[in-house]
């Protein structure tokens, strides 16, 4: 006899049932959900109903007219919503496919896309103009295969296991600081450092305390301020004179040029601490014809 808590049935609802669940979960509501799906209400009510049996727990609080999701019908509607949008996401991308073999997902770090790809890419388009690049941000690493990209740019070195790997933007953090804070607080040698508010990346909370190794200072009274996802934050907050920052040296050239952040110490003193830029290519795309064209570009700039 079939153990029902481990029967796959009961672990694969059907797909009216789950869009019925996610539609009323989203609008706590049977009667929008029915009209969102062009059903009736009373249908919405039996799936729901029928997805409750199978799964032997509920879902919703009802009272009366009102309806809210309880702790197990949120937990599930998060699964379930995410699970949606990838089929959905999935059956996009192959119809865009089959249309067109000329776009590809890039995922990339938001600061380095903004401030050293885009200012680029007009270029690619001149080059290739049939071939459509669409940037989504992304911060950590991911799966990329679940997440439908062909190709990432990565920043640090590290390696991401199963993907064709290339080097791409070579470089080194170095310490920006605003001039109104280098006036009240002068920051002339690394010692200086400790002096200050030390603003960081959340994604690289070492930074600092491998810079401090790396010009023999001791940590022990090493003044560590906000963590910001996103560099682009940490470059505003030190214009604005809350700390200073590490940043890798290609994302900073314009604020050094306008003169809203100055370095103190020449790249010489800071070159051992390196901080380097990647594209990483699922294998089915790497010998991909459109991929191929934006890996040559981007390898192309990377040795201007």
């Amino acid at each position: 006899m079939t153990n029902k808590s481990t029967n796959p049935r009961r672990l694969t609802p059907s797909m009216p049932w789950l869009l019925a669940f996610e539609s009323a979960a989203r609008n706590l509501s049977f009667t929008l959900a029915a009209k969102e799906l062009s059903l009736t209400q009373s249908v919405i009510s039996r799936h729901i109903q029928s997805l409750e049996d199978l799964l032997e727990v509920e879902l919703f609080h009802r009272n009366g007219k009102q309806l809210q999701l309880n702790e197990a019908g949120a937990m599930y509607m998060r699964e379930v919503s995410s699970g949606l949008q990838r089929i959905r996401n999935a059956s996009q991308n192959l119809n865009t496919y089959k249309s067109t073999a000329t776009s590809i997902n890039l995922a990339c770090l938001p600061t380095f896309a903004a401030k050293w790809l885009m200012p680029r890419l007009a270029d690619f388009y001149v080059k290739h103009p049939n071939i459509l690049v669409h940037i989504h941000a992304k911060i950590r690493q991911f799966n990329m295969e679940l997440e439908g990209m062909d190709c990432a740019i990565s920043g640090g070195g590290r390696a991401w296991p199963g993907m064709a790997s290339y080097p791409l933007v070579k470089g080194y953090l170095v310490p920006v600081i605003s001039p109104a804070l280098h006036e009240r607080v002068p920051f002339n040698t690394p010692s200086d450092a400790g002096l200050h508010t030390l603003l960081q990346v959340s994604t690289r909370p070492d930074d600092w305390f491998q810079w401090f190794s790396v010009h023999d200072l001791s940590t022990t009274n090493i003044r560590l301020g906000p963590q910001f996802e996103m560099t682009s934050h940490v470059l505003q907050a030190a214009i604005a004179g809350i700390g200073i920052a590490l940043v890798p040296s290609c994302l900073v050239e314009d604020e050094l040029t306008n003169g809203s952040l100055i370095m103190p110490f020449s790249p010489s003193k800071v070159d051992t601490l390196k901080y380097d830029y990647s594209l990483h290519i699922t294998p089915h795309q790497d010998q991909s014809p459109t991929v191929s064209a934006l890996r040559e570009w981007l390898l192309e700039l990377s040795t201007q």
